[in-house]
């Protein structure tokens, strides 16, 4: 069985979508959810197959929700009302997309590129590089709190971390949780607002008080929330031009 989230903000697209799909026998739809935050949540509980993902959401859209996911990603096909063009860029991935209204042989045709894949399955670099190839690079992040999930605009993020096996975003105030890895971050983000400071490490350039060199050609910083955290001697020059600039 194909286990299926159906997101979209508005219910009766919900409601067409889950009468198309119970013409299929092997898609079972075990949830759904109206904004991005919730979408995220049901998710993480039903850790699905196949997410049908709207794109204009309020809280967080379906880019974003799609950007959280961690390994293994479930198959993501969007449903779009976007134009040409950025249907065009989304073609190129391996992503399928649904243009509004939906309909029943478009669908079919979606789940067979699912069914033909194997589910789930992983295209997390393709979705990236579309995202930023549109100008559609983060400008928040989905972040959990326990079972909750919080949308966290990018100015109030000092770092990313990867600690114990768990990627973190750190704000002044508190340490969330992240599904993707650092390495993923670090493609998606802005480079110049963004920098790897180490193999564990990202911080947000706006957020740095203080760097101070050391001898061996290393360094440290004092970040706006009082952490300090080492920078590796590869990346210390790095740091400093992108500071200067």
């Amino acid at each position: 069985m194909i286990r299926t989230l159906v997101i979209d903000d508005e219910q009766p697209a919900r409601e067409r979508l889950k009468q198309l799909l119970a013409a299929h026998d092997d898609v079972e739809v075990v949830g759904e959810a109206e904004d991005g935050l919730d979408a995220a949540e049901k998710i993480a509980q039903h850790t699905p197959d196949l997410v049908l993902l709207d794109i204009q959401m309020p809280g967080a859209s379906g880019l974003d929700v799609a950007a959280s996911l961690g390994r293994p990603r479930p198959a993501v096909i969007f449903c779009t009302a976007f134009d040409q063009y950025a249907v065009d860029a989304f073609e190129l991935s391996a992503t399928d997309y649904l243009l509004k209204p939906v309909n029943r042989a478009r669908l079919a045709a979606s789940l067979d590129r699912v069914r033909a894949a194997g589910a789930p399955h992983g295209r997390d670099r393709e979705l990236e590089e579309i995202a930023r190839a549109k100008g559609l690079g983060p400008t928040r992040f989905l972040a959990r709190r326990g079972a909750r999930f919080r949308v966290v605009p990018v100015q109030e993020v000092v770092a990313f971390t990867f600690v114990d096996g768990v990627t973190h975003l750190l704000t002044a105030t508190e340490q969330l949780s992240m599904q993707p890895t650092l390495a993923s971050l670090a493609r998606r983000l802005d480079p110049a607002a963004f920098v790897q400071v180490s193999r564990v490490a990202i911080i947000r350039l706006d957020a740095v008080r203080e760097a101070k060199p050391f001898a061996d050609g290393t360094g440290e910083i004092v970040l706006g929330n009082g952490m300090t955290m080492a920078v590796a001697r590869r990346r210390w020059r790095v740091l400093l031009d992108k500071l200067e600039a």
